[in-house]
């Protein structure tokens, strides 16, 4: 959808305005990277080929691996994700590529708190805390959490507000 929003952790894209920002700051994206990481994030239920990326980033026109992977680690960077982190875009080997990370879609005009659809279910997942009084085990406290999150996002008929929008 052209006009709406998509957050995570702590980043925000606005299709309409083809803006990337991460909390307050806007973040400098080329537009090829631009439309790829939104497209990512439109079809992020499943993976995406490098058929489907040429077919509609690219509008079919032929490009070279070193391209493609290029693109792909720009909008890596851009939300501060990396090949070996992959938080954001997970690569299945000869298969493709696809956002994992929890999505939560917003109109721009309405704030995301308001956005739970009536007629289905919402549910918030709050951040963990470390019992453990071990800070090498904070990572794994935060990746339980994102791995709530995601499983529940998976569920169409549930609205899932993700752990940083709970605090709004």
């Amino acid at each position: 959808d052209a006009r709406m929003q998509y957050r995570f952790s702590d980043y925000m894209l606005d299709v309409a305005r083809r803006e990337l920002r991460h909390g307050d700051e806007p973040i400098a994206i080329e537009p090829q990277v631009f439309d790829l990481l939104a497209y990512l994030i439109q079809n992020r239920d499943r993976v995406v080929t490098k058929d489907d990326l040429l077919g509609s980033v690219w509008g079919g026109r032929i490009v070279s691996e070193s391209t493609l992977a290029s693109r792909i680690n720009a909008a890596r960077r851009a939300i501060g994700d990396t090949g070996q982190t992959q938080s954001f875009i997970r690569t299945s080997a000869r298969k493709g590529i696809r956002f994992v990370a929890a999505v939560v879609e917003a109109q721009p005009d309405r704030p995301p708190s308001l956005q739970a659809p009536r007629d289905r279910p919402s549910i918030a997942v709050m951040p963990f805390r470390n019992l453990t009084g071990d800070s090498e085990q904070d990572y794994f406290v935060d990746g339980m959490v994102e791995e709530i999150v995601t499983g529940l996002s998976r569920i169409k008929w549930l609205f899932v507000i993700s752990r940083n929008s709970t605090f709004i």
